[in-house]
């Protein structure tokens, strides 16, 4: 399984439907999935998300790593 980057997942969702995603959204985005995540070092608090995913945005996201090989 690859782990696609941020970046990589960034560009793939605003390729895909011209959106632009928050790195924090991803990361809230494979925390829900269960995939493994690294410390953040300007994570504030490591158990409350500031800016927590959208619900618009989740499906996109899981689909750019469904089709990037990360689910």
């Amino acid at each position: 399984m690859h782990m696609a980057t941020y970046k990589e997942i960034q560009t793939d969702v605003y390729q895909a439907c011209g959106k632009s995603i928050q790195t924090c959204w991803i990361a809230h985005v494979k925390e829900l999935v269960g995939l493994p995540l690294r410390p953040a070092a300007n994570r504030i608090s490591s158990d409350k998300r500031e800016k927590p995913c959208p619900e618009w945005a989740r499906p996109i996201i899981e689909d750019s790593m469904r089709k990037l090989g990360m689910l």
